[in-house]
């Protein structure tokens, strides 16, 4: 039988998790960069029209982290899930995120704002006991659209994995 105590601490858990998130009112500076995203979905289609990828922003601990809720549908396919959150590292003086995916993969890297792009450099996705390196280029559009450009290291050099418009749906 569950106990009082643990019946109030997964209430409160559910609550916590239902409740709508409260508005910042400025996230911490080293995150000011990325502000533009939250509060917002951002959706893209691929260049074969059939997938589309979706990332949905929203501010963590009030303005101290940012999460990114990302999906990727396929018609006939089961989605693929992941999400990040972007957080600034005081120690090594840098934004930094970790992604973990519903097919087991993980990423950790960082993110460095210049004046017209979120880059994020090259670092390893793993899955399955094995590692991809790539890096990831988003560039400010206009204030309802971003594109997201990511590639992969091969034997040869760098390659594209997509470039997509990323344009904000709510």
């Amino acid at each position: 039988m569950m106990s009082t105590n643990l019946r109030v601490t997964l209430a409160m858990l559910f609550a916590a998790t239902t409740v709508a998130a409260p508005a910042v009112s400025a996230p911490i500076e080293p995150l000011q960069p990325m502000a533009f995203l939250a509060g917002h979905c951002w959706k893209g289609d691929f260049a074969d029209g059939k997938r589309s990828d979706e990332h949905c922003f929203t501010w963590l601990y009030d303005g101290k982290a940012l999460r990114d809720t990302h999906t990727v549908r396929t018609p006939g396919k089961a989605d693929y899930v992941g999400e990040t959150t972007y957080y600034w590292d005081s120690a090594a003086r840098r934004v930094e995120y970790v992604y973990i995916e519903n097919l087991g993969g993980v990423s950790r890297g960082s993110m460095q704002s210049t004046p017209d792009a979120l880059v994020f450099p090259a670092t390893q996705y793993v899955a399955d006991g094995q590692a991809m390196t790539y890096r990831v280029r988003w560039t400010r559009l206009s204030d309802t659209s971003y594109e997201a450009w990511s590639e992969m290291q091969t034997k040869d050099g760098w390659t594209t994995m997509f470039k997509l418009t990323m344009r904000r749906s709510s």
